[in-house]
């Protein structure tokens, strides 16, 4: 291949995950202000390593994020014996989930063509031991003071949630404020004490 060349890693990880995502002879159109600047082709990559064997009974998890082999090592081993983690360029397009971190709608539209029987679970990690970072909107929410992050898809089900999450909060902290994280309750605003 002849002309200049450039290492993925050098990119944005944003660019570096949409070329990862490219299958085979689609291509990413580069544009600036609306005009075409380049176009990266597809050649479908290294073929899939051929990964280890799978029982039939395991839960395959495919990452899409990169994650050293300790960090997959260290979540399979919390998941447990049902399930096995693999870097999604060595898993079978049969990954039972898809673990990928926020990225943009057409990135996931890709990478669901990739693995389509996959359930694709967004995630947002912060573990500087394994040193892991993957942060998003949830998490840039919630630094900024929100309590809690719920994801309803009706009015019914959010008041389900509410509720659930109120209750809980109450049960486990007597009323105090509870600690920021994603799945914890929200405290009312206007709560009489």
């Amino acid at each position: 291949m002849t002309g200049r060349r450039i290492d993925v890693s050098r990119l944005p990880r944003e660019v570096a995950e949409l070329i990862d995502a490219l299958p085979p002879g689609e291509d990413l159109v580069v544009t600036r202000d609306g005009e075409v600047i380049a176009t990266i082709s597809s050649t479908g990559g290294a073929p899939r390593a051929a990964g280890p064997e799978i029982a039939d009974d395991v839960t395959v998890v495919a990452t899409a994020m990169r994650l050293s082999e300790s960090a997959r090592g260290k979540l399979s081993a919390e998941l447990g014996t049902d399930y096995i983690v693999i870097d999604m360029h060595a898993a079978p397009a049969t990954a039972d989930v898809l673990l990928v971190p926020p990225v943009s709608p057409q990135l996931i539209g890709n990478l669901r063509r990739s693995f389509p029987k996959a359930r694709v679970v967004v995630a947002e990690i912060d573990d500087a031991e394994l040193g892991v970072s993957y942060h998003g909107p949830v998490r840039r929410l919630l630094d900024a003071g929100a309590t809690t992050y719920l994801p309803s898809t009706t009015i019914p089900h959010l008041a389900k949630q509410l509720d659930r999450t109120v209750t809980h909060e109450r049960q486990l902290t007597g009323g105090a404020p509870a600690r920021r994280e994603i799945d914890a309750s929200p405290r009312p605003p206007h709560d009489a004490e």
